[in-house]
């Protein structure tokens, strides 16, 4: 199959430039002065943005970044208002090794962590019947064997739905409330899309890093502080066109006109989906086929602090087997990593987008309502309540990318390659290897500045 690799060399070599280290080196000055005079405007100071706009300003470019919001970062969002941090965008970091780029960028501004034990579950029905661990455990294990059958057996050519395998290969599956809940707490919590609309075939197909996911104890955000400090960023200008040819780029923001030798485009996939930004000429037909055959959904959040806790502190993770699937069917307890009583609700698949279009108060009451069928009268009113809204942001318009039925490697692959030599994409919706990933983004962005070294060289 056709997909971009970053191998470790390539990785380890990319990582030192966005770094600076490269510029102490004879190679890294020649690079420097090889960009002296370059002009790049950069659309979106989310991290594939700030890590493209860091790399070229470290080797001599002149960078303009434009951003629609009035903060940096994009969906890397933290909310300390309840005093642990509550993650609004990315909340763990997936494979935090050594060789992975969000846990050096967490790593180089102290970050602390705590690592996410999947196994520290309990589940249970909506009505509150506590699920045995026996059960769990053989539920377990059928969801992993399913998923390996379909890896082991499916044709790289296969464009059915994860759904649709199994319901043709292993009907009884769905019909399983506590197997159904595990494919929605579990596939579609990773995939961040529905079973019904993402490719049973590839659905898993990409790269990670080794060693257990954890969650930044001290904020996801101040990872973007060393990577933001000195560029040109104009928060509050959104970007309304972007016109490329031989003779450069032109922006078109609400703030004015930004002209350059290069255009480097980060936004999330949701907005190059909705048509947005327009291109002028117009991005190739490949591409906007392939824009449109990968998917882009969301993943909505909740918190809740209370008083006292009301559930058992040392258990991490709480399942809850909802009638309608994917709401609130997950939660977080802040208890095994802090003392503050906050349970983080998560709501998937195709619910996501419904309970994305409450309002916070609606949403409140949803999820309140599934607790209680849980724990009853002990859940009393929250003290603070925090929630996210990806689908319905206008420069999100959803939280991460998916391959779609009939979608492959080769779709994202299409995303990486420059248009006209002019303009380059970059997000985490560009690198099948690593998509839906902080790291994914992050790489993706110095994949990008380095196309326009090759280009401007």
């Amino acid at each position: 199959m056709s997909r971009t690799h970053l191998d470790r060399r390539r990785f380890l070599k990319a990582a030192l430039f966005a770094s600076g280290a490269l510029a102490l080196s004879p190679v890294g000055q020649a690079r420097a002065q090889a960009l002296k005079g370059v002009k790049v405007v950069v659309v979106g100071a989310g991290l594939s943005g700030l890590a493209a706009a860091k790399s070229l300003v470290n080797q001599g470019a002149e960078v303009v970044v434009v951003e629609a919001r009035d903060r940096i970062g994009g969906r890397i969002l933290t909310d300390f208002s309840m005093g642990p941090p509550f993650e609004v965008g990315a909340g763990w970091i997936h494979g935090p090794s050594s060789d992975n780029p969000a846990r050096q960028l967490a790593d180089a501004v102290g970050s602390k962590y705590v690592i996410t034990v999947d196994d520290n579950q309990t589940v249970f029905t909506q009505d509150g019947e506590e699920i045995s661990e026996e059960d769990l455990e053989e539920a377990d294990e059928e969801w992993a064997e399913i998923l390996e059958w379909i890896d082991e057996n499916l044709e790289e050519n296969d464009s059915r739905s994860l759904a649709q395998v199994l319901n043709a290969r292993f009907p009884e599956a769905l019909k399983d409330p506590l197997l159904r809940w595990a494919f929605t707490a579990y596939s579609e919590f990773q995939d961040g899309a529905p079973m019904e609309d993402v490719s049973a075939v590839y659905r898993d197909d990409d790269s990670a890093f080794s060693t257990p996911d954890v969650v930044i104890t001290t904020g996801y955000t101040p990872i973007l502080a060393p990577i933001a400090k000195g560029l040109d960023i104009r928060l509050k200008t959104v970007v309304s066109a972007v016109n490329y040819g031989d003779d450069g780029v032109t922006v078109e923001t609400s703030g004015g006109s930004f002209e350059g030798d290069y255009c480097i485009c980060s936004v999330p996939l949701g907005v190059l989906k909705a048509k947005k930004i327009a291109f002028d000429p117009a991005l190739p037909s490949e591409y906007r086929t392939d824009i449109g055959k990968i998917g882009f959904n969301s993943v909505t959040k909740i918190a809740f602090k209370f008083d006292k806790a009301f559930w058992d502190v040392e258990t991490q993770y709480f399942g809850i087997m909802t009638e309608t699937k994917g709401r609130w069917c997950y939660w977080l307890s802040y208890r095994t990593f802090t003392d503050e009583n906050i349970l983080l609700g998560l709501s998937v698949g195709a619910y996501a987008p419904v309970a994305d279009r409450m309002s916070d108060a609606a949403m409140a009451k949803d999820a309140l309502e599934v607790l209680r069928g849980v724990w009853g009268d002990a859940v009393g009113q929250p003290v603070q309540t925090l929630t996210t809204h990806w689908s319905t942001d206008p420069y999100a318009l959803g939280a991460y990318s998916y391959p779609r039925p009939g979608a492959t490697p080769g779709d994202y692959e299409t995303l990486t390659k420059p248009v006209e030599d002019r303009l380059f994409l970059c997000g985490e919706h560009t690198s099948f290897e690593y998509k839906a990933t902080t790291h994914g983004a992050y790489i993706s962005g110095l994949r990008a500045a380095e196309q326009v070294i090759d280009e401007a060289g």
